[in-house]
This record gives structure tokens, C-alpha cells and sequence, in this order.
């Protein structure tokens, strides 16, 4: 069964919310038959990166915010990180345009490993403090998962995979999407926000039966015979 997220890697609640869905994944009974596929979404397409400010500063300049107000939230959303395992360092966190980390993303995805690029990203961002629209930042990150260094500069200084963020950007419009992380399930169920982890066990189970009932595993009548096993028994 699928299971679609789409997030913005600048999102503190996409962070969080994915370490509680993975929470919900590792107790259900049925995780192995779970695929996952992470989307794109832009919080703020338009936003140019600027490494001269940090994080506090620039909410409280596009939100019309204190900076002791902007603290405040960020301490709380950091308390909330650390409740799920999580290590949010937003006195280290570079305001960056997340277009780049998103064909990343893509390209980390064709290659079978876009569960593990999320996590890197997010962890760069929040905990690490790194440029996530550096490019040389983005080699270095795909080196750690196992991505051709090469590959993944050549993707990165061209316009690679800009249509693929696109194409979720715009999906994501369609559906009515309008907030993340944005849970959608066997097509059917949605989860919005880092909700917790019992809502999304609860969505897995009730996405899940249906499913199940929809791609009935096969019942065949088995006639036996000599034959080897996995084992080497024959």
C-alpha cells in the first residue's frame, strides 16, 4: 500500500511528523507491504537564500514578529522536536531556498534511496546548521547515502528534476493541499500536520484493511512434489 508525504524540508512539523509516522509504521503488524514516497512542496517558493541572518530574524521580518516572539516559538517547537528524538539547533539554521534540496530529493529517489535523502536533509537543516541550497553541501550529502558524487553535481548545476518538484507542487495544488507534512494513504486517507502517533496508526490500520480487501493475496491448491528449499534441503 502506498503511503504519499508531501513535505518542504524547512518545515520544523515535517521533521516531527516524520519521525511520529515512522513511530506509528515500526508498531504496525503489516510495515513490509507499506511503500513510501516522499512529495515536494514549497512553503515559500519565492524565498532567496540569505546566510548573513538566521532563523529568529528572518520570521520575525516576514511575520511581522519580536524577535523574543520568534525565539519563544522556536524554543517551543524545539521542545516538541526533542520529545520525538529530534535535535533542532535554530540559532545554527541557514535560511535557504528549498528548490535545490527538493530536485535532490528527486534524484536520490530515482536511485531508490529517497526515504534516506528526506532524512538527511532534514537533519542538515535542523541539526547540523548546512546550506541545503549549496550545492557542495548537497554532494556531500548524497555521498553519506550512497549517491554518485558525480551524478548527483551534474543533476544539481543544471536544471535537473526541476520538473518533477513541479509536477508535486502542482499535485499537491490539485488535492487541495495547503499545509504540511500532508499524509495521503492508499489514495484515500489523509493525515495533516505532525499529528500524533495513534491518529496515524489508526489511518494505517483503517487505509490498510481496505487495501487488503482490494489486492487480495492469491490462494492456490497446491499439489506437492520433490523439490529445494531456501534452506538447501531438497
Amino acid at each position: 500500500m502506498k503511503v504519499e508525504i508531501w513535505s518542504d524540508v524547512m518545515c520544523p512539523f515535517c521533521y516531527i511528523g516524520k519521525r511520529r509516522f515512522e513511530d506509528a509504521l515500526q508498531q504496525f503488524e503489516n510495515k513490509e507491504e507499506i511503500e513510501i514516497e516522499w512529495k515536494s512542496f514549497q512553503l515559500n517558493p519565492d524565498l532567496e537564500t540569505n546566510t548573513a541572518i538566521n532563523i529568529d530574524q528572518y520570521l520575525a521580518d516576514v511575520k511581522g514578529w519580536t524577535i523574543d516572539h520568534a525565539r519563544d516559538l522556536n524554543a517551543h517547537v524545539t521542545q516538541m522536536a526533542a520529545e520525538v528524538g529530534l535535535t533542532y539547533n535554530f540559532d545554527k539554521a541557514i535560511v535557504a531556498n528549498s528548490f535545490k534540496a527538493h530536485r535532490f530529493s528527486h534524484l536520490a529517489k530515482k536511485n531508490g534511496l529517497g526515504i534516506e535523502a528526506e532524512e538527511q536533509l532534514f537533519k542538515a537543516y535542523f541539526t547540523d546548521g548546512k546550506n541545503i541550497d549549496d550545492v557542495n553541501t548537497l554532494v556531500k550529502l548524497g555521498e553519506e547515502i550512497g549517491l554518485d558524487t558525480t551524478e548527483v553535481r551534474q543533476a544539481l548545476e543544471s536544471n535537473a528534476y526541476a520538473g518533477d518538484v513541479k509536477h508535486d507542487i502542482a499535485e499537491a495544488q490539485q488535492l487541495g493541499i495547503k499545509g504540511v507534512p500532508f499524509f495521503v494513504m492508499n489514495n484515500k486517507y489523509a493525515v495533516s500536520g505532525a499529528q500524533a502517533v495513534p491518529v496515524f496508526e489508526q489511518t494505517l490500520q483503517k487505509a490498510y484493511a481496505e487495501w487488503q480487501n482490494e489486492h487480495p493475496k492469491p490462494k492456490f491448491e497446491i499439489i506437492e512434489g520433490e523439490s529445494c528449499g531456501p534452506d538447501g534441503n531438497c
